[in-house]
């Protein structure tokens, strides 16, 4: 069996147990962070960091944090890499699946159970008043998501420049997400090229690692789903019948959503939000941003709405196929190139262009944001509309001041909303 690359010259210290117990351990540990795992992603990898490296022992601190490094310059949940890349080098390529798997699985188990439930009760007063609270909390989690991305990613007028063009180009010109992300990383090539060259030189490939995922990002081919007339209808509990119809969709389309989750969970919301509402119209989008809460209130990484999204199109097997998708690139990423990645991490060509990227993705957020506030505070009432615009400015207060955890607000909106829709 494989056994994790020389990265460092302890990547393999203090494993004389055999390989099978190493990967017990693994799944036992990461069963438990998956189940356990709530307030985002710095909280998961702060539990990763306590249990691998502080109680077991199983990586050194430089090893750790280099991880980390890596995993946050690349696409896809950070949280979820980390984990990943902590049974690389525990027990090889096996060890990466087992503790990415075993991550993940609480996560879609609970997803699942609750995109039954949704859909199974949609339409029910109780469930109705309880997403009046819920949805304006997932607006201010994405509002205070994007100050805090802001803070990091704009350091100067350029990238005011990038964040607000990618703005008006999303939200005015409905430019293709993925397409917009490679165009500013090129601008970033441009804007924050290195005034000194590397050591071997400028290499006239930089950027080039991104040339097989052009293709993709010349809008959703039209082969890529079959759009109905009106939005989809919910799907049986199994899909038996939709699934081969929608597996190829599903697995292109997560499959790309996976590749370009640039800067944290959230930048899910501007792939997802024009595909499945506007584009393949898979679901409405009170049901889209009602998959979001859902995700919020979750342990694990907030991608997981992936699930919800593919029990909406094709039930249980349309869910597991979306989850593995949009995972998919997070394993390969760690599992067949970390070595060239802990390596690519030092090239001021792709430092440079992530800098364009990251200002992009909190221009795009912003824009998907605006149709989701609209769906989430306008009700039906004046009243309610009053509720929902109170429970979004609390929650903004209670996430920007107090810095308080999304999985504690989700709960304490969704009390709200039950509250107050049972007298408004």
């Amino acid at each position: 069996m494989s056994q994790p690359p020389e990265l460092e010259p302890t990547a393999a210290v203090n494993l004389p147990m055999p390989l099978s117990a190493r990967l017990r351990e693994l799944a036992q540990l990461f069963l438990k962070l998956g189940a356990i795992g709530f307030g985002g992603p710095q909280a998961h990898i702060a539990m990763i960091h306590d249990e691998a490296v502080i109680r077991r022992g199983w990586l050194q601190e430089d090893q750790f944090l280099e991880g980390v490094a890596m995993c946050e310059m690349l696409p896809g949940p950070a949280s979820t890499q980390t984990g990943i890349y902590t049974g690389y080098l525990r027990a090889g390529q096996l060890g990466a699946l087992v503790a990415g798997i075993s991550f993940i699985l609480p996560a879609f188990l609970i997803m699942l159970v609750l995109s039954w439930a949704y859909f199974r009760f949609q339409g029910v007063p109780a469930i109705d008043n309880l997403f009046l609270g819920v949805s304006p909390v997932v607006i201010a989690i994405i509002l205070a998501f994007c100050w805090k991305l802001g803070k990091r990613a704009i350091k100067d007028w350029q990238g005011v420049a990038i964040a607000t063009a990618a703005f008006l180009a999303s939200w005015l010109l409905g430019l293709n997400v993925l397409l917009l992300f490679l165009l500013a990383g090129l601008v970033g090539l441009v804007v924050y090229r290195p005034t000194i060259p590397p050591p071997d030189g400028p290499s006239p490939r930089a950027g080039a690692w991104l040339a097989p995922l052009l293709p993709l990002t010349q809008g959703w081919p039209t082969w890529l789903a079959t759009i109905p007339g009106e939005t989809l209808a919910v799907s049986s509990f199994w899909g038996i019948e939709r699934i081969q119809e929608y597996f190829w969709p599903l697995t292109t389309f997560f499959l790309q959503v996976g590749a370009f989750i640039f800067g944290g969970g959230l930048v899910i919301i501007p792939l997802l939000e024009t595909a499945v509402v506007d584009d393949f119209q898979w679901m409405t989008r009170s049901e889209f941003i009602d998959g979001v809460a859902l995700g919020e209130i979750t342990p694990g990484p907030v991608v997981i709405t992936a699930t919800f999204v593919g029990y909406k199109v094709a039930g249980a097997l349309g869910a597991l196929v979306a989850t593995v998708a949009i995972f998919t690139p997070s394993f390969l990423f760690i599992m067949l190139a970390s070595p060239f990645l802990l390596r690519l991490r030092q090239s001021p060509w792709v430092r440079s262009f992530l800098k364009g990227v990251l200002p992009a993705v909190l221009g795009a957020i912003v824009a998907a944001a605006i149709p989701l506030a609209q769906a989430a505070i306008l009700q039906d009432t004046l009243p309610r509309t009053v509720v929902a615009i109170t429970v979004g400015v609390l929650a903004l207060i209670t996430l920007v001041r107090f810095r308080r955890p999304t999985w504690q607000l989700v709960p304490a909106g969704a009390l709200v909303g039950l509250i107050a829709g049972a007298f408004v």
